[in-house]
């Protein structure tokens, strides 16, 4: 029994965001001072089976924590403390905006997932961009999300978007734009080939690099095609599959299922690894694989289909923080069951 299972319990009394917040604290007053370094040595699996060089990028570990997490950038250091290689933090949005109206988290415990309506919650790029570059960084890969303003007219995104980057360039290891998320109204229509030209190449051009985009599940493949091909004729430098959904699967079991949001969790992994796959077919650049990741086969089967590293964030929830860890252990073991030399040896051998 690890410290988490006895916690899970009071913390699943809380609402789900109150809770959030109760995690968040605590990694807070543990970063920067000799709990940290504590953190990393019992956490950190350190073994060169587990490297990925990918996006001019060394990554320690391939298991990162995905947007969402860590919206303000107030615990990166924490949260590679805890065996995590990379840390993705945001959305960030030009804008401080207080999201959506509460509540707008919820656990669907039955079926190990989560529905959000966050909406972009965050306090905004010059605060972030301010933040991030006064603080002492991990020594793993940060990644920052970008997102849409809900105020900014979808005919002047690509501004806002540009004026976000150039907030946070400095801090940034890689840029993620998310044109994706199910909970800024219109937001999702940027993945049309028209804007998400516009908003790439204004980015390009302003100098974002690594830069990714995060697609949504619930794109057609026809449409997932199309956006793939802006990738290629961009040359962009990543995809990431995928984000959560708004679609309900029948076989749900929790009264929570009806709240309106996206869906992250165990339901999406199957669909998410086939996203990754179908991603991974079609392009040159390396994927980032997210969605249902809980264990360290999860992980693996990300990694077979096509994924260079991978990504989690409603597992953190229902496992606890020892799941990077515990995600890393396994992993060399499945490595050297099936005979690969490294992580990297693996990715993409189901392709």
């Amino acid at each position: 029994m690890n410290a988490y299972s006895i916690a899970k319990p009071l913390l699943f009394r809380l609402p789900p965001e109150a809770a959030h917040h109760v995690v968040h604290r605590g990694l807070r007053v543990a970063q920067a001072t000799p709990l940290e370094r504590l953190l990393r040595w019992r956490y950190c699996v350190e073994d060169e089976r587990l490297e990925v060089d990918e996006f001019g990028l060394e990554f320690p570990a391939p298991v990162g924590v995905a947007a969402g997490f860590d919206k303000n950038a107030r615990i990166p250091r924490a949260l590679a403390a805890l065996g995590f290689g990379h840390v993705e933090v945001g959305g960030v949005t030009a804008e401080a905006q207080e999201g959506n109206p509460r509540p707008r988290l919820f656990r669907l415990p039955e079926d190990r997932a989560l529905v959000n309506r966050m909406g972009f919650n965050n306090d905004g790029a010059d605060a972030i961009g301010k933040r991030l570059d006064e603080s002492r960084l991990p020594d793993v890969p940060v990644g920052i999300n970008i997102g849409k303003s809900k105020s900014t007219p979808l005919a002047d995104a690509a501004d806002d978007y540009a004026y976000t980057y150039e907030a946070v360039a400095d801090a940034g290891d890689y840029f993620a734009v998310n044109v994706s998320s199910p909970n800024t109204p219109g937001l999702r229509e940027l993945q049309d080939r028209g804007p998400l030209v516009d908003i790439l190449s204004r980015l390009q051009e302003e100098g974002a690099s690594p830069l990714l985009v995060k697609l949504s599940p619930d794109l057609s493949e026809a449409a997932t095609e199309d956006a793939l091909e802006v990738v290629r004729d961009l040359d962009l430098d990543g995809v990431i599959a995928v984000n959560t959904t708004t679609e309900r699967d029948e076989s749900l079991r929790s009264q929570n299922a009806a709240e309106s949001g996206g869906l992250s969790g165990a339901p999406l992994e199957h669909r998410a690894t086939e996203r990754v796959r179908f991603v991974a077919d079609r392009v040159d650049v390396p994927v980032i694989g997210v969605g249902g990741i809980a264990s360290a086969e999860g992980a693996y089967r990300k990694l077979r289909a096509g994924a260079s590293v991978v990504q989690l964030y409603t597992g953190l929830v229902y496992e606890g923080p020892t799941i990077a860890s515990e995600i890393n252990r396994g992993l060399l073991e499945l490595l050297e069951r099936d005979g690969f030399a490294s992580v990297e040896d693996a990715v993409g051998v189901d392709l």
